[in-house]
């Protein structure tokens, strides 16, 4: 195995004492991988080409070639690889998981990301040096499940679901010694993630075993004299008119009649953006900033990197002199899902 990775500049403290907040990017690909590097990640997490991870798209993902390729890539310019192995084997399945956690181990991964506890169990017991993080595909919301996961498994970070309000998270992150990673930017995700079994009920695939919401296999295109529609499984998604940007679909962002009304019934195609959110979240005890996205381009991945690392940069140097920049907001702006921005379930005005 290869020695793990030393921390990049931004793993430094402040004149106050806080721990700067690492950002991991997505890795969907190798040119991906090399755009975060690039760009400034602390960390980048990829998958395998197989159902184990749960960005399962064709034409995504690694192999062992490019792992390695990746691997030493960014590990020559001190950046940590995190593998996502983060679905559920059902039964008679186990030995794909469990291959996949030893090929990673065996490549040099500086963690793993885990939802299942029998493979945490495996990871644990034959690979103990190997660094375990908690997937947010575990669903854990609250500080008693992740100090579970630490004591048992080990668990050194997790990831928490998007569905927490500020104050819920600062309150996980008061009671865990357990490293705590939150999502900053990129597709939001109204279910609770690793519960939600939505798109089986169109696809039959949920993406907690096949590592995909809407496989591409299921997914149709058809241009109408009512507009362009867009299909899964051959339940009608959504349709658009002429000039009308349109989206992957996906159940929960589909546009339904409703009461004689026509709108996005569960969730509108929106992009998290927790930029003005940094230094509450530094002052929290967050250690990781996490870019949502394997499934987007290299080119997305280097821009939203780019501005995430200034800020992070920033909010550790200037802490109380903090302001999120006109300039940074332009650029994500531009890969923005819907081209708008929400701060989701952190700020909850009606709660």
């Amino acid at each position: 195995m290869t020695l793990k990775t030393p921390l990049r500049k931004n793993s430094r403290a402040n004149a106050a004492g806080q721990v700067a907040m690492d950002l991991v990017c997505p890795a969907g690909s190798l040119p991906a991988l090399k755009q975060a590097v690039d760009n400034g990640a602390d960390a980048v997490y990829l998958g395998f080409r197989d159902a184990t991870n749960a960005r399962n798209f064709a034409g995504l993902n690694f192999d062992d070639q490019t792992l390695e390729q990746g691997l030493r890539y960014a590990h020559e310019r001190g950046c940590k690889v995190l593998m996502a192995l983060n679905t559920y084997p059902q039964a008679l399945q186990g030995g794909t998981w469990r291959k996949a956690i030893d090929r990673a181990a065996e490549a040099g991964i500086d963690a793993i990301l885990l939802a299942d506890p029998a493979l945490m169990d495996y990871a644990r017991t034959t690979w103990p040096e190997v660094h375990l993080h908690l997937s947010v595909q575990a669903s854990a919301t609250n500080h008693e499940a992740i100090n579970f996961y630490g004591a048992r498994f080990g668990i050194r970070r997790a990831v928490l679901p998007r569905v927490l309000s500020l104050a819920q998270v600062a309150d996980v992150a008061a009671n865990t010694d357990v490293e705590i990673e939150v999502f900053g930017f990129g597709s939001l995700c109204v279910m609770v993630e690793g519960r939600c079994a939505l798109s089986s009920y169109v696809t039959g695939e949920a993406p907690n075993t096949h590592g995909v919401c809407s496989p591409a296999k299921a997914v149709r295109w058809q241009q109408t004299p009512a507009g362009l529609e867009s299909r899964l499984n051959g339940v009608l998604i959504d349709r658009y008119a002429d000039g009308e940007l349109a989206g992957y679909p996906t159940l929960c962002k589909g546009r339904f009649d409703v009461n004689d009304e026509e709108y996005y019934a569960i969730e509108e195609p929106t992009s998290l953006n927790t930029l003005e959110l940094l230094p509450q979240l530094a002052a929290m005890g967050v250690r990781a900033i996490k870019i949502e996205g394997r499934q987007r381009s290299p080119a997305y991945v280097g821009q939203v990197t780019r501005v995430w690392r200034a800020a992070i940069d920033q909010c550790l140097d200037e802490h109380q002199r903090y302001a999120v920049k006109p300039v940074w907001m332009s650029e994500l702006n531009k890969v923005a899902e819907g081209q708008q921005h929400t701060l989701g379930a952190y700020h909850r005005s009606w709660k």
